[in-house]
């Protein structure tokens, strides 16, 4: 089968089109599915650098897909053959590949009314916001929350997941699409953090606040994380999920606001944690509210094309997909 492998760690260029790997084989509790999209996260990358969660080499990359099942262990029960499913946080991850194996359990239904690049948009962005939110952070309807950098697709997520739970959405993205997009999602208040003087701006929307802004979902803490503390309310939450460099900020001011600071990962969720997510994404499917907005896709074979993208750009507008034939 065609997919990428990273055979040494470094930059873009170390994942290699290959077309010769052997397909895998589901076991009894697996499902092997016929990949027609792949999601491209920035944890991807980090990977790939050997920053994070360093791989046995080599390694497919990739962490959330969508397909056909092609076939399934003698144990699964919830799909069939020619069933279109999402999946992400399978075990065996690998999901730049024309084929993968995943566990029953981390694979969900597709409707045919979503597009199999909308379906490979869903794992990692949606059950990820949801965790930070509501697993973590204890959002409730009536707060106001800041999305530091809402236009990618994480950010995306947690807006729709925060729209429908009643919450009050501040959020920030670094171009006028950005910001257009945001806006017609519906967050309340939109800000670009490129334009000198946005915190200013912030801080006197917050102002007109009863409470302030009691909680702030972070994409980038190396740039934005003293920003927020000086945001944030008497007693607030701050969920970190992303960071590229070391920062350095104020513990005083952390002290005198009694603020809580807390680093995030999806992939220390549990099994009822992300149970409990699922359903709550599949009424939002079912109900049309959560909707994942696609930003660019490139075909396998331009997987180092895709991670250049989601290393520059200066402002993302959705999810980055690999599309697979």
């Amino acid at each position: 089968m065609n997919a990428i492998q990273v055979f040494e760690f470094g930059g873009p260029e170390v994942l290699v089109h290959c077309t010769d790997v052997p397909v895998p084989q589901p076991n009894d509790n697996q499902v092997l599915i016929r990949v027609k999209a792949a999601g491209v996260n920035p944890i991807d990358t980090a990977i790939r650098q050997g920053k994070m969660y360093v791989k046995e080499l080599p390694y497919i990359p990739g962490k959330d897909a969508a397909g056909i099942i092609e076939k399934v262990g003698r144990n699964v029960q919830s799909f069939k053959e020619g069933d279109h499913v999402y999946t992400a946080r399978s075990m065996t991850d690998s999901t730049y590949a024309q084929f993968m194996v995943a566990e029953e359990k981390s694979c969900w239904h597709l409707p045919t009314n979503y597009s199999m690049a909308d379906g490979a948009a869903i794992g990692i962005p949606y059950f990820t916001a949801y965790r930070v939110l509501f697993h973590k952070l204890g959002a409730k309807a009536g707060q106001t929350i800041l999305i530091h950098g809402a236009s990618g697709a994480v950010g995306i997520a947690a807006i729709q997941l925060a729209k429908a739970h009643g919450l009050t959405i501040f959020g920030t993205a670094g171009s006028k699409k950005g910001l257009e997009l945001i806006k017609n999602l519906g967050v309340s208040h939109t800000f670009n953090h490129r334009q000198e003087g946005y915190v200013d701006e912030i801080k006197t929307a917050a102002s007109k606040l009863e409470n302030g802004i009691e909680l702030i979902f972070e994409m980038l803490a190396n740039i934005n994380l003293q920003t927020d503390i000086e945001l944030i309310a008497h007693k607030g939450k701050i969920g970190i999920i992303g960071c590229r460099d070391f920062t350095q900020i104020d513990p005083r001011l952390m002290i005198l606001k009694e603020i809580t600071i807390m680093g995030i990962t999806g992939r220390k969720s549990t099994d009822a944690e992300i149970s409990e997510a699922a359903e709550v994404i599949d009424k939002g499917i079912k109900d049309g509210w959560l909707k994942p907005v696609i930003y660019k896709t490139f075909p396998l074979a331009l997987a180092s094309e895709a991670h250049r993208e989601i290393i520059e750009t200066t402002s993302a507008q959705g999810k980055i997909v690999l599309t697979v034939e």
